[in-house]
């Protein structure tokens, strides 16, 4: 959907090329880069658009593509391949853990768009499952015009999930209306909000592609909702009510992951720092915000800096990523960074250090 100055290491399109010292990020967030970790045989397991990824409560890592030969790879840390299923999601998107009563499950977000024989893009309804770990579905949940919540000609293709700890469940409908679509734990609507025409335009939200529960202050819960083409994550009540925007400019994010009291991000899109533009788009880093929503590192990009209270442009700092798509984050603070739009390439891993 939707060459700066050279820099010592590896080159290799759509991998990272880490700065002289083979660390790339900022302060107390660093990390060497590991660009093989992922690769598999791409005739055995192939992938088109790697999307997201999870660590399940066993420690494994789930990724999901829209390569309907294996829209799941399941790894171990190590990088090895444990299991891949899924062969009914041509647009698999968006991929959230959710762990209820001991077991873990998916919520899985098909967007609607898909790669035609043809080798061009298609773009149709949109879909959401429920699965267990395994790929076994519980539910699915089609287009909310069926049920009289959107008004006619209005798309739906959802991006992203988030689910609350009630069992409630977020549906962000990023390619498609841009609201945030509330359910309840058995997938019956509750409320929506966001999309475009709201009277305080602080409401509207502009490519809803992430939604994440934010529950850092567990006496007031929140939902960040991503307003990608605003480059900003935008804060709600998790009744709708709109609370604060965090502007993060010259970055085109991706879905917000909490993890302790950070926030990471997937930045798909920037500017590059030498030349102040996208050079054809094969651009992006990884940003990481801290407990107070303020940027504290940009693995991939250049350094955070804030004047008078306000952070100024982001850019890409040299071919490190081509379109960060997602950031997962193990049990040791590694990252691992899923790309789209990366000719196919696997999943690359940052090295806490």
């Amino acid at each position: 959907m939707l060459t700066t100055g050279a820099i010592a290491g590896f080159n290799i399109i759509g991998k990272a090329t880490p700065n002289d010292d083979g660390i790339i990020g900022h302060g107390a967030f660093r990390y060497k880069v590991n660009k093989t970790w992922g690769d598999l045989d791409p005739v055995k397991t192939p992938v088109l658009n790697c999307h997201e990824m999870v660590q399940d409560s066993k420690g494994r890592l789930v990724m999901i593509g829209d390569d309907v030969k294996n829209n799941i790879l399941v790894y171990d840390q190590s990088g090895k391949l444990l299991d891949s299923w899924g062969t009914k999601y041509p647009g698999g998107h968006g991929l959230t853990l959710s762990p209820e009563g001991g077991e873990d499950f998916l919520f899985i977000a098909d967007c609607g768009y898909y790669l035609g024989k043809d080798d061009k893009w298609h773009a149709q309804a949109g879909s959401i499952y429920k699965t267990t770990i395994s790929g076994d579905l519980v539910f699915a949940l089609g287009h909310p015009a069926t049920i009289g919540v959107y008004k006619p000609g209005e798309k739906f293709q959802p991006t992203e999930i988030a689910v609350a700890p009630n069992g409630d469940f977020y549906v962000a409908d990023g390619y498609g209306s841009d609201y945030i679509i509330q359910y309840d734990h058995s997938g019956r609507y509750i409320r929506h909000f966001g999309g475009h025409h709201n009277s305080n335009p602080d409401h509207n939200l502009n490519n809803a592609h992430g939604v994440a529960v934010d529950l850092r202050n567990p006496a007031s819960p929140k939902l960040i909702c991503t307003s990608r083409n605003d480059n900003a994550f935008k804060f709600f009540t998790l009744d709708g009510r709109y609370l604060e925007t965090v502007k993060l400019p010259g970055a085109y994010v991706c879905r917000p992951v909490l993890d302790g009291e950070n926030i990471y991000a997937g930045v798909c899109w920037s500017n590059f720092r030498d030349t102040g533009k996208m050079d054809g788009g094969r651009s992006g880093f990884v940003t990481i915000l801290d407990k107070n929503n303020k940027v504290v590192s940009n693995p991939g990009g250049t350094p955070p800096v804030y004047k008078n209270g306000v952070l100024q442009s982001l850019f890409a700092d040299g071919n490190i990523f081509y379109h960060g798509h997602d950031v997962c984050v193990d049990t040791d603070k590694n990252l691992y960074v899923c790309q789209w739009n990366a000719e196919k390439t696997y999943p690359v891993k940052l090295e806490r250090v």
